[in-house]
């Protein structure tokens, strides 16, 4: 089967002709989230009443979220920047990755990982494990897909008090779809002028009046402007809801997920800046550069209500990591040559969460409040090994106008690479006091307590066995004043920190068994506004101070003197201008620079992916019932591509555009263009010689079938 999208064709193999029926077949309908109940905390009550609202677009953006307090509340009354990118936005945009859908927040940078995990900077402060999902933390190291989302919440500024350890900069929420005991249908098809092929299908069907089940799908085929460049990733998550009575919601899901991908590190640098004319060129050998994950995730909700405000609630996760990735990759230019490098690194993860919550919504001494009493237990288990691979002869060199190769290696541990198994194991308590003094004022203020532990067995000859304890207090407090019901005026404070392990506690050492964690302090002012009814424009001013970072002193001992200060202004416009007009909009001006010499870099240096200037915008406006068009633009000054401050990653703007047409009742056709204009720029690196190029011009078409 061919599709026809202008000029060019995709072809629909075999292979994605059985993908296509297994999406199909796997139940009788496909659907899409609705408000099908009343919620609590963003999770719908037991009713024996579902109302179904069918043939209304959905909005970008939220009113209501739990992810930022555990609590349900409006986004403008939480004393801290956040952003919700809603499935409605992600489908308008044909977003397919959390770095996709991090240019549209404002103060975060995607970052590359390697070509192997989704890593990100926020505020400065780079992570590639301060990831949740459904607010749990998932902080493997993988790329997630967005299929089965209902949104994307990044919450900006520190937070340990909800979150646990990390976090420093902000994190990312992915929440998902649940059954809504109600019958929806949605099927897509898309191809884009590469020659890739995606597949998405989503069942909302009920079993009974009191039980229903969701299951979403993927499958895609993916190609790239790169050359030698390819993915192939499928899931499958089932989700079942069950309402036990009028006051208790049990929601039981498990999600498969597959994804192996070319390993593209991208190109080297020449003179401070990414070398030119190669955009589309390998360096290293395709074949043997490639991540493969395989994910299990088992989820189990429960919802009851002791009474009208009275709130007990458990989630309960475990997943299943298989993780595996290997790179020849560029190291660095010697003259006309290019020098590459080597390895591979496997790392095997079980992750087991649960929390509880007690949420009282009472009113004391005449003055409202929701109180949060909750705590957390966790286990993580981690099998890593990182082998660096030798070339054969010793030759590791190539020449510049052909650095594609068929390369032959032997892959070994060497004295540095990590062989450890790893375990971690968490408790906390928090409690937080959500107080309503009159209209007008509100006080947020709580505080966690951790215990973590973290055992390494060391494998290697000269390794051992380490172990640390770490034990947290995480303060939160803002205050938020209401001049008028659409006006929120906020000041806050939160604080959270990271063991000297790192974020993936990738292992110990006699020293860094002994250090004190980091520890990030977030103060920040803003102001969130309804200018009218379902907009959202949002103002924050910050300074994020991360202190006890490691340094050296005259003697060459690791003390923990290092500093890093991040100040910013960010805005922000989402949700919709009117019932025909949606907006994701967001400006950021940041500067972090390093304040106490680090034994990365001395005082004075600035953290690399932190451009000074960012601008983000997209709208979609429905011109008639039928046809919507979009538009929106990606623009950011020059930033460095590592914390040497060697090499300058450009200045760009980048276009995009997208129309949509309703072509029969729940039949809609659409196709977007990526860079339109067809910039050449490069908007992230993962070091100097690890650029990665930005796409030219791409079209995505997309037929999707809603019922």
């Amino acid at each position: 089967m061919t599709i026809n999208n202008d000029s060019d064709a995709i072809m629909i193999t075999p292979r994605h002709a059985f993908a296509f029926s297994l999406l199909v077949t796997a139940a009788p309908a496909f659907a899409r989230d609705a408000d099908a109940a009343p919620s609590v905390d963003g999770v719908e009550l037991a009713s024996a009443q579902v109302i179904i609202v069918t043939g209304q677009r959905e909005e970008y953006g939220v009113r209501t979220t739990s992810t930022a307090t555990k609590t349900n509340t409006e986004v403008k009354d939480i004393p801290q920047a956040l952003t919700v990118i809603s499935e409605s936005q992600i489908e308008d945009q044909q977003l397919r990755s959390i770095a996709d859908l991090l240019y549209f927040v404002p103060g975060a940078t995607p970052g590359t990982g390697e070509a192997n995990r989704d890593q990100f900077t926020l505020r400065g402060n780079t992570t590639s494990a301060d990831l949740f999902v459904d607010g749990i933390r998932d902080d493997v190291q993988y790329f997630r897909d967005l299929y089965n989302v209902d949104r994307v919440e990044v919450l900006r500024g520190s937070n340990a008090m909800i979150f646990g350890r990390g976090g420093g900069g902000g994190i990312v929420n992915r929440v998902t779809k649940r059954s809504t005991i109600g019958q929806m249908r949605e099927f897509a098809v898309s191809g884009d002028s590469e020659g890739g092929v995606r597949l998405t299908g989503d069942l909302d069907q009920p079993l009974s009046p009191t039980a229903g089940i969701r299951i979403n799908g993927l499958y895609e085929d993916g190609e790239s402007f790169r050359r030698h460049v390819e993915l192939e990733r499928y899931g499958i998550n089932p989700t079942v809801g069950i309402l036990v009575g009028p006051s208790t919601r049990i929601d039981v899901s498990y999600e498969y997920f597959h994804d192996r991908r070319t390993t593209d590190r991208g190109v080297p640098s020449l003179d401070g800046e990414p070398i030119e004319g190669f955009d589309k060129i390998f360096f290293g050998d395709p074949d043997r550069s490639f991540a493969k994950a395989d994910v299990q995730i088992g989820t189990l909700a429960v919802q009851h209500e002791l009474g009208a405000a009275l709130t007990l609630r458990n989630r309960t996760l475990l997943g299943d990591y298989d993780k595996f990735y290997q790179n020849i990759y560029p190291t660095r230019l010697d003259g006309e040559e290019v020098v590459l490098g080597a390895y591979n690194s496997r790392n095997d993860r079980t992750n087991l969460f649960s929390q509880t919550d007690v949420i009282w919504r009472n009113r004391l001494g005449g003055i409202d409040q929701t109180i949060l009493f909750g705590f957390e237990f966790g286990r993580q288990s981690s099998r890593n090994l990182r082998q660096s691979g030798s070339f054969a002869g010793g030759d590791n060199k190539v020449p510049l106008s052909d650095p594609t190769v068929d390369s032959d290696l032997v892959y070994a541990p060497s004295g540095s690479d990590a062989n450890n198994r790893t375990r971690a194991t968490v408790a906390a308590l928090y409690l937080q006091d959500q107080i309503r003094l009159s209209p007008m004022v509100e006080i947020l203020a709580g505080v966690r307590f951790d215990s973590f532990k973290l055992k390494v067995d060391d494998l290697r000859a000269a390794g051992g066995k380490f172990d640390r304890t770490d034990s947290f207090v995480s303060p939160r407090l803002g205050l938020i004043f209401k001049p008028r019901p659409n006006l929120s005026l906020y000041a806050s404070f939160s604080r959270s920190f990271l063991p000297q392990s790192g974020d993936q506690f990738g292992g110990l050492s006699p020293i860094t068994e002994a250090l004190k964690p980091e520890r990030f302090d977030n103060y920040e002012i803003g102001a969130k506004w309804e200018p009218v009814a379902g907009l959202l424009a949002t103002a924050s001013v910050y300074q994020l101070d991360r202190t006890n970072t490691q340094a050296r002193d005259d003697q060459d001992r690791i003390v923990l003197t290092g500093a890093q200060r991040s100040r910013g202004l960010e805005l922000g416009l989402e949700r919709s201008v009117s019932d025909r007009w949606q907006i994701s909009a967001g400006y950021a001006w940041q500067k972090a620079r390093i304040t106490e010499t680090t034994a990365a870099a001395p005082k004075g240096r600035e953290v690399p992916l932190v451009p000074r200037h960012s601008f983000s915008l997209w709208n979609r406006y429905d011109v008639t019932s039928k046809l919507g068009l979009g538009l929106g633009v990606i623009a950011r000054t020059k930033s460095y591509a590592s914390i040497g401050n060697q090499v300058k990653l450009p200045s760009y703007a980048r276009v995009d555009a997208a129309a949509f047409y309703k072509v029969a009742k729940g039949v809609e056709a659409q196709v977007n263009f990526e860079n339109i204009f067809g910039a050449d720029y490069f908007p992230t690196a993962h070091n100097d010689n690890n650029i990665a190029p930005g796409a030219p011009t791409t079209a995505r078409a997309t037929l999707r079938f809603r019922m």
